[in-house]
């Protein structure tokens, strides 16, 4: 294997090892990733109470619906650098790479701008309860007045995993994890600071954590090296940005779409509900972790191998990853789904809360490996030049079929276990759109070409 300075070019050698080798620093980032979210919850919990537990966790698909757009467009940015570095084409890797960053800055300041104005009409309109209200709309703005480091974080961090460099981001992680668990237990358990304090610690942590990969880019070899003299953004170099970027901006976007929608619903049942599945989504955030890893591995890998050409090896590594991220994230929902009411009961006591989150991790745990296949399936297709793809997918069924399901059983029965049982539903139909699709597709096609 190939390495410079963390990078990696996985065009050659053993598949599995190559894959499996990117993908655990980045489990283990994403995993201290999670411990921000994590620690948030289980600290304003215990200290604050259920309804500020509400005021975090009604956020958070909101949040998840602004930031989503921008990850998705960074992570397409990722693929055609991705693919340029594998092709060894030097000159346009260092194109893209400068207007990946220039575009990354327009986008955190338009963040920075829409959360923080939106706020409060979004979550009146999501029927957020009047109780916790105030603490959600200080939850979030304080959390998007640091949009620009959440953006340059990922526009960066998409980079350093493009060239197959997995390892630094996971020790910028880990740094800016541990940062965000000391602010928050010092704010909120010793100082004694609302919400609010949550969302500060959480911004200062994504601002380190940027600093940092940018550091790392600034000292990178000269083939990929950042120079902000460099930085603009570049017609051709935005066309592809946005022609890969864009369909996977607007998949995060319409599922959270209709997570917000599914949210509203929550809201209905009242704020042990919300804190109840809000704390078991905390939860589930782990079982995201080798799925999404492996994902944005399985993308890279495809995206090099066919930069240089090399379909065949680029179809064997996706079957080895879909299989290997099946058969984690299953192992993780038996865990689940066994020792579920233990792990809401650490977040809050309450026995209302621990019964909501239960009830619907025991629907949900047992089929993630159909979340498996389908975030795996959008990691391949992302890499191969076809991300419009996943995009009217996970549209189609994660957000319009899921809506229209809720939509038509909640008046005959206002029963919470339609919402639980929408998602399984909507995962076993798109995990079997995306194996008819890849059985019938050819990978001719190269990220790094507009079309």
């Amino acid at each position: 294997m190939s390495h410079q300075n963390g990078a990696t070019l996985m065009t050659d050698g053993s598949i599995w090892k190559r894959i499996t080798f990117f993908a655990i620093p980045l489990i283990w980032g994403n995993l201290f990733q999670q411990l921000y979210n994590t620690a948030d919850s289980l600290i304003v919990g215990n200290f604050l109470g259920s309804n500020a537990l509400a005021s975090v966790s009604s956020s958070g698909n909101l949040i998840y619906l602004m930031v989503g757009f921008f990850n998705g467009v960074a992570a397409g940015a990722g693929v055609v650098v991705a693919n340029y570095f594998g092709a060894r084409d030097f000159k346009n890797l260092r194109r893209i790479i400068h207007s990946t960053v220039g575009f990354g800055l327009i986008c955190g300041i338009a963040l920075t701008v829409i959360g923080v104005l939106t706020a409060p009409q979004i979550l009146i309109w999501m029927g957020t309860p009047q109780e916790i209200l105030p603490g959600s709309v200080t939850y979030f703005r304080i959390y998007f007045s640091g949009s620009l480091a959440f953006a340059m974080y990922n526009f960066f961090v998409g980079i350093l995993q493009a060239v197959g460099d997995s390892r630094h981001p996971l020790i910028y992680l880990i740094i800016s994890s541990v940062t965000n668990v000391i602010l928050d237990y010092v704010l909120i358990g010793i100082l004694g600071y609302g919400v609010g304090a949550a969302a500060f610690a959480t911004v200062i942590s994504q601002f380190l954590s940027a600093v940092l990969c940018m550091q790392q880019l600034l000292r990178s070899p000269a083939e990929f090296r950042l120079c902000p003299r460099d930085i603009r953004v570049e017609p051709k170099m935005l066309r592809l940005i946005l022609t890969n970027g864009l369909p996977a901006g607007l998949q995060n976007s319409i599922i959270a779409i209709g997570n917000v929608f599914v949210q509203a619903q929550i809201n209905s049942f009242g704020a042990s509900a919300i804190a109840g599945i809000g704390t078991y989504g905390k939860i589930q955030g782990f079982v995201f972790i080798p799925i999404f890893c492996f994902s944005q591995a399985l993308t890279t890998f495809i995206s090099q191998n066919l930069g240089a050409g090399k379909q065949e090896r680029a179809r064997k590594g996706a079957r080895f990853g879909m299989a290997a991220t099946m058969l984690l994230s299953e192992l993780i929902g038996v865990i689940i789904f066994i020792t579920i009411p233990q792990l809401i009961a650490a977040f809050d006591s309450n026995v209302q809360v621990i019964a909501s989150g239960t009830n619907m991790a025991r629907v949900d745990s047992l089929f993630y490996f159909l979340l498996a296949i389908s975030h795996c399936m959008a990691g391949i297709l992302r890499g191969a030049g076809r991300p419009k793809v996943p995009m009217f997918v996970m549209m189609i069924c994660w957000c319009i079929t899921r809506v229209i399901l809720i939509s038509l059983l909640m008046p005959f029965s206002h029963n919470i276990y339609i919402i639980y049982w929408a998602y399984p539903v909507t995962w076993l139909l798109s995990s079997i759109v995306f194996l008819i699709y890849y059985r019938k597709s050819d990978w001719s096609h190269s990220p790094g070409q507009p079309h």
